[in-house]
């Protein structure tokens, strides 16, 4: 059974609304929006009829308080009311009013008013979790076509075995750590709002959806998808490369880009491909513009590339190679404070120096 309250300093109100809606909902009677707001501590109602005015607190100013509070900002509210001018009504509408019933009312426009509402507040909730549970199975799609895709870059590169997961594990505790101490934390926010952040002058998105972190993270599996273009010979070479392989070697930062952007063509301007694609396209970028493929500078490179650009290049330092050895990771730490401000952002850096015994329990 629907639970509705009835908030009216009028007794013959109260009464009249009881009885009407007796029969079909569990009523509560309330004399003021202080009562109210102490039952809506025990019971959160299906629907409140409201009325206007009403001393110490009327109406409108409880309405503005019901929509403060998270707990109840979704509960429908109708106005009772024996003013029926347009201003009234207006301003009602404004701070989230569903309707108006005017005093004195009768039974049937009262039930027929409620059961209409409570109808469309049930298929709002059924859209919504249908919605939902469509959108948690395009989410499980996307996170096995990343792992798809993230495998086979992994499984090409003999030599970078794990790379992928370690630094997408990176790129969340750098992320969380920002967030925390307010680094950029109002572009990394504006990740997860429901306004993305603006395309950049390189990235030629026109608009931008919703985004969460989680979704971020992933998207930094992606980061070196642009290896699949690269030999055999280069990628799996047993030394150090020479000057032309190395070369071709940091095609892949761009052809990761166009891999990508082909996605976007063909899926759709999703924001999770967006980041994908500044992922990859900005990782091998440097604080000072002399990184590849743009030779960008400062903030003019991405976010996402300037925080992968720490964890791509603490991931290469602790890992063994076919031309080196693995450094240890204080030494990793120290290779990545001296370049503090040339290679890496030096927030982002400084975030790192605060955080780095994370990375080396990852």
């Amino acid at each position: 059974m629907k639970t509705i309250f009835i908030v009216d300093d009028n007794d013959v109100n109260l009464s009249t609304a009881a009885k009407a809606l007796s029969k079909q909902y569990r009523a509560f009677t309330l004399p003021s929006a202080a009562d109210m707001f102490e039952l809506l501590n025990n019971i959160v109602p299906d629907l409140i009829l409201l009325d206007i005015l009403m001393p110490e607190m009327d109406g409108f100013e409880a309405m503005q308080k019901l929509k403060s509070d998270k707990r109840y900002s979704e509960i429908p509210v109708l106005f009772l009311t024996g003013r029926n001018d347009a201003a009234t009504e207006a301003h009602g509408f404004e701070l989230g009013a569903v309707d108006f019933i005017s005093k004195p009312f009768s039974e049937p426009v009262l039930l027929n008013r409620i059961k209409t509402h409570l109808e469309i507040e049930e298929l709002i909730r059924v859209r919504t979790a249908l919605l939902l549970e469509r959108t948690g199975k395009l989410q499980r799609l996307q996170n096995s076509m990343v792992s798809i895709l993230a495998n086979m870059v992994e499984n090409r590169d003999k030599y970078t075995g794990g790379h992928i997961e370690r630094t997408t594990k990176y790129v969340k505790i750098l992320l969380d750590a920002m967030i925390e101490r307010n680094v950029y934390s109002d572009e990394i926010r504006h990740w997860t709002s429901e306004e993305a952040a603006p395309a950049r002058a390189h990235d030629t998105a026109n608009e931008a959806e919703p985004l969460n972190l989680e979704s971020v993270i992933s998207s930094a599996r992606l980061h070196d998808i642009g290896k699949i273009t690269i030999s055999d010979l280069i990628l799996n070479k047993p030394g150090k490369l020479t000057d032309d392989e190395f070369e071709l070697m940091k095609t892949h930062a761009s052809e990761g880009e166009k891999i990508i952007e082909s996605i976007i063509i063909e899926s759709g301007n999703e924001v999770f491909l967006q980041n994908a694609k500044l992922f990859a396209g900005c990782h091998h970028e440097k604080w000072d513009g002399s990184g590849y493929p743009r030779g960008l500078k400062g903030t003019d490179i991405p976010l996402q590339g300037r925080i992968m650009a720490v964890a791509d290049v603490y991931d290469a330092l602790v890992s063994k190679r076919s031309y080196k050895d693995s450094f240890t990771h204080e030494k990793a730490v120290e290779i990545i404070k001296e370049s503090r401000g040339s290679h890496f952002d030096p927030k982002i850096t400084d975030v790192f120096l605060e955080v780095n015994s994370l990375f080396k329990e990852t």
